[in-house]
């Protein structure tokens, strides 16, 4: 009779053991680079959106005031989901992804981080998207003056930790600013934890969309913002 062969205890408990030390090894890797990878989409979002704002203030699209001056528009606007503020029609074609049409509590989330505009209001203040997108009747009361040179994005981790860990701001001046998001007070996640409009803007100001941003020194937020290359 013919003996079966096998594995001996001893053997499977080797194969267990260099299982177990293979799985420690590259689960961190691998969440490593997604983590990585979510952040960079998010800054290349930021240029991205960029870019569709310099788009849309360039075409005069939106000129709430009647002045001749192009205004910056809020997602549903540059996606081309709602009608720009004050009129009956919608920028054909977009100048931003169709995916950011998708506003939900003033906020887009997208591959792990969630990205949050603001307009200035008549004192320079930011003003957040209405439900659903845009504001085509204007009643957040974007002021057409300041709205022509004056706008900010934020983009922080849906979850962090799990989703990213690095928090990004954008405004007119084109360069993505970064901070490492571990302030004692808590770092900014998801929608119960948002960074206030105030958050990457020059340490000691009003911390309206006029002030200075807070680039590689102490911001509001108790961070140090540093410019993303």
């Amino acid at each position: 009779m013919k003996r079966q062969q096998g594995f001996t205890l001893i053997e499977l408990m080797i194969v267990v053991a260099i299982i177990a030390i293979i799985a420690s090894i590259a689960i961190p890797n691998l969440l490593s680079a997604r983590l990585n990878a979510n952040e960079s989409a998010a800054i290349a979002t930021l240029k991205n959106i960029s870019s569709a704002q310099a788009q849309c203030q360039a075409s005069g699209v939106i000129d709430t005031n009647n002045n001749g001056a192009g205004e910056y528009g809020f997602f549903g606007e540059l996606s081309g989901a709602v009608n720009t503020r004050g009129a009956t029609s919608k920028i054909q074609p977009p100048v931003l992804s169709n995916a950011f049409g998708n506003v939900a509590n003033s906020v887009v989330t997208r591959s792990g981080f969630v990205f949050k505009m603001y307009l200035p209001d008549v004192t320079g203040a930011g003003i957040g998207e209405v439900a659903g997108g845009g504001d085509p009747t204007n009643a957040a009361g974007v002021d057409g003056n300041k709205a022509e040179v004056l706008w900010a994005c934020y983009a922080w981790p849906s979850a962090f930790g799990n989703s990213g860990k690095r928090t990004f701001f954008i405004n007119q001046s084109g360069d993505v600013l970064s901070s490492k998001n571990v302030q004692t007070a808590g770092s900014y996640s998801g929608t119960t934890t948002p960074p206030l409009v105030s958050a990457a803007f020059i340490n000691g100001s009003s911390g309206t969309l006029e002030c200075k941003v807070a680039a590689n020194t102490n911001a509001l937020d108790g961070e140090i913002w540093v410019v993303v290359n």
